[in-house]
């Protein structure tokens, strides 16, 4: 991809960014990154291997001197470097990211106190200083929904209209709703908050003649899919997705990737089931990708799993009734469905079984699921725990929280459109 191919290219910044799935969508739209900003190593060195600093990467970023390629967080960039981000203002067509999700998010603990909350002060604080032409944020549908008050009857705002409120205020025409991200071809039942911020008074408005830019972007689906080799008629079912990794009748390998020994992975070159895709994910690649561990797990894991498989019903989580019938006390998991989307990938390898074989997904699975191209490298270790679990990143957790690049992609091109 060069500068060439799409003219002179829109710019943008990517917060809060994990290891890079909406900065990789709006690059192959045609935009290109000033900067990307994330605060865990991990996380950040799978951005940076892929997208900033690797083989593929020279058309993708034009970094600014007076910042480290390297992890990072809002507020030291803001603290640090708050009048470079001023020498930059109106020179960023797009400021790209939503706040992190776990503090709003229903399938954790949700909590108001959470002080990743807080963060979508840095973010206001950083549209302020930039005023970008465009802003897009992505987060979990709990982003919406508002916080009970301790010991109170009545709710606090949910974030999202604070957010909308703050954005009204420093001049933005602000549009957002659910979407569902399985419609532009993610293998999985994926609802996400999206908000789409216009600055007053830019041509991009005049443009959409008083519709809702998300409005544009549901009226691309068809020709989105289509342009991907995809069907609109239907869903990109579970095996339409992954079915290349199944073990059954496939040749095992030792797992060159995994600082442990013992594992083994796929021959991935020699899989030979295809589907649209697999293509589209394969990118025509004769190069074996990497994190395609599969899981050790002991007899007494599979029977479990097989009893699951066996008695609960595909595609979804298991009812309080499954739970106690085969004493499973984890409160998440899911059994999927093959010709169904799975279920949302999170960042917990644990929470779904795979439709055929009694274990969990591998990384590769997960990333696949989530539209991750397999030329795409995880940096880090696949899991963690103990002590270090609340400060790493591992893989799953990584390609858990990322922004599906697929979706980012057709969004990317509805605001390139936009903006041009």
């Amino acid at each position: 991809m060069t500068d060439s191919c799409f003219g002179e290219r829109l710019t943008f910044a990517d917060v809060f960014a994990g290891c890079g799935g909406l900065s990789l969508g709006l690059t192959n739209a045609g935009w290109k990154g000033k900067f990307a900003i994330e605060k865990n190593p991990d996380a950040f060195g799978t951005l940076s291997k892929n997208l900033v600093a690797g083989e593929r990467t020279e058309a993708n970023f034009d970094w600014p001197d007076w910042l480290p390629v390297q992890a990072s967080t809002t507020g030291d960039l803001l603290k640090n470097h708050s009048e470079h981000l001023l020498n930059m203002k109106g020179s960023i067509d797009l400021l790209a990211g939503g706040p992190p999700c776990q503090g709003f998010s229903l399938a954790g603990r949700r909590s108001q106190s959470d002080p990743r909350n807080a963060l979508t002060e840095d973010y206001i604080r950083m549209v302020s200083l930039l005023e970008p032409r465009m802003l897009l944020i992505e987060n979990v549908r709990g982003f919406t929904i508002p916080f009970s008050k301790k010991n109170e009857s009545s709710e606090t705002l949910p974030y999202s209209v604070k957010v909308q409120r703050s954005l009204k205020k420093l001049g933005y025409a602000v549009y957002s709703e659910l979407m569902d991200l399985s419609l532009f071809g993610v293998p999985q039942q994926r609802k996400r908050f999206i908000l789409i911020a216009i600055k007053n008074g830019d041509p991009a408005i005049r443009r959409l003649g008083g519709r809702s830019p998300i409005d544009l972007i549901k009226e691309s689906r068809l020709m989105f899919l289509e342009s991907k080799g995809l069907s609109a008629a239907s869903l990109v079912s579970v095996k339409d997705a992954i079915g290349d990794m199944e073990t059954a009748g496939s040749k095992l390998v030792p797992c060159d990737d995994s600082p442990r020994t013992g594992y083994v992975k796929i021959d991935y070159l020699s899989a030979e089931f295809r589907t649209p895709y697999i293509e589209l994910m394969r990118c025509g690649s004769k190069i074996e990708p990497n994190s395609l561990r599969l899981p050790r797990h002991k007899e007494q894991t599979k029977n479990q799993f097989r009893k699951i498989m066996d008695t609960c019903t595909p595609g979804r989580n298991l009812s309080d009734l499954d739970r106690h019938r085969l004493n499973i006390k984890k409160h998440s998991i899911t059994p999927l469905n093959a010709s169904k989307p799975s279920a949302t990938i999170t960042t917990l390898p644990d929470d779904m079984i795979h439709y055929s074989e009694p274990r969990i997904l591998t990384a590769r699975e997960n990333a696949r699921l989530q539209s991750f191209p397999d030329y795409y490298q995880f940096n880090g270790q696949y899991t963690t725990g103990g002590k270090d679990r609340k400060n790493s990143c591992p893989r799953y957790t990584q390609i858990g929280n990322a922004v599906p690049p697929l979706f980012a992609e057709a969004v990317g091109l509805v605001l390139n459109d936009l903006a041009s």
